[in-house]
């Protein structure tokens, strides 16, 4: 049986490419190669520096970080963002399930997705819609591959913009667990055709997966644009994420036609974004009733004979 020393080498956040070296014994080493001599080499492997003699050497090339090495993470405020390669829907649900999560308050249920270690929740704004009284469902993924179901009562509900049906809540944190969290989308790349995916809990079917593509990117709804897709959507979908091939969400799902199979519609990834970005602006306040709303009247039209008659009275 070979040894094999596996040290990642990593730089500030920059990933360095290491040398993999075969020794005449069998063993492999996997580090930096720090200098070269005609008969030893010198080779970092991240808690030490060991020196190999040349003539125990087998061979020696590069070693190619994997795909999931070669992520490039990028923080966006109060979520992330990154460069990942294309996977499965099998992959991306398995690396990415445990951030879907259930949303329940005493008028009904829905979905709901986490987009950072700090508990911090998108869902739609009509699945909390006048309720204060929030709990939600967890899926820990256990080291067998099960699900471990965790329910968190005192959710916090941070921002909510009803006019794009958005909501930001906070789950309390929980010391024997860490949040998985979701990758956004960078940019509005998703076409007619692309390929797409939904997780969710349809009419209570916990963590239900549908696969379909987008049916077209800008579909026009009382003056607002979502996105149409063909994955299947039900009751209990609303608030959880549109995957896309990648597993960055590109949507949040919040409505179907009712009369229509296949005819399922997400906000699109810009709103979310800008959202979050401004959430300030849609801050919660449980003691008013109006929050979320806040219309200013437009000026009132001047009578004409009214400021005549100002006019001549002075």
């Amino acid at each position: 049986m070979s040894l094999v020393f596996v040290v990642p080498v990593m730089l500030s956040s920059t990933l360095v490419v290491a040398d993999a070296i075969v020794l005449k014994t069998g063993q492999k080493i996997i580090g930096q190669v720090l200098k070269v001599q005609p008969d030893t080499i010198f080779v970092d492997i991240g808690i030490d520096v060991i020196r190999i003699p040349v003539n125990q050497i087998e061979s020696r090339k590069k070693d190619n970080p994997t795909e999931a090495e070669q992520t490039k993470v990028m923080e966006q405020g109060i979520f992330r963002m990154a460069e990942r390669p294309e996977q499965t829907v099998k992959e991306n649900v398995i690396e990415f399930g445990a951030a879907v999560v259930r949303i329940q308050t005493p008028a009904g249920q829905g979905s709901g997705f986490i987009i950072n270690s700090r508990g911090f929740c998108v869902t739609n704004f009509h699945v909390v819609e006048g309720q204060t009284r929030i709990g939600v469902t967890i899926y820990n993924r256990r080291n067998n591959g099960e699900f471990e179901r965790r329910n968190i009562r005192n959710v916090k509900i941070l921002a909510l913009n009803p006019f794009f049906d958005l909501a930001l809540l906070e789950i309390p944190g929980q010391k024997d667990m860490e949040f998985q969290a979701v990758f956004i989308a960078r940019d509005d790349s998703a076409r007619e055709g692309d390929p797409v995916f939904a997780i969710g809990n349809p009419l209570g079917l916990e963590r239900s997966v549908s696969q379909g593509i987008v049916s077209t990117r800008n579909r026009n709804i009382e003056g607002v644009v979502y996105i149409q897709t063909t994955a299947q959507i039900n009751p209990g979908n609303s608030g959880g994420p549109l995957f896309n091939s990648h597993g960055e969400v590109v949507g949040v799902i919040n409505m179907k036609l009712a009369l229509g199979e296949g005819l399922g519609f997400a906000i699109p990834i810009a709103y979310l974004r800008h959202f979050l970005n401004n959430r300030d602006a849609f801050v919660f306040d449980r003691t008013n009733p109006n929050t979320g709303y806040h219309y200013l009247e437009p000026p009132r039209r001047r009578n004409p004979n009214h400021l005549s008659s100002v006019l001549n009275s002075k």
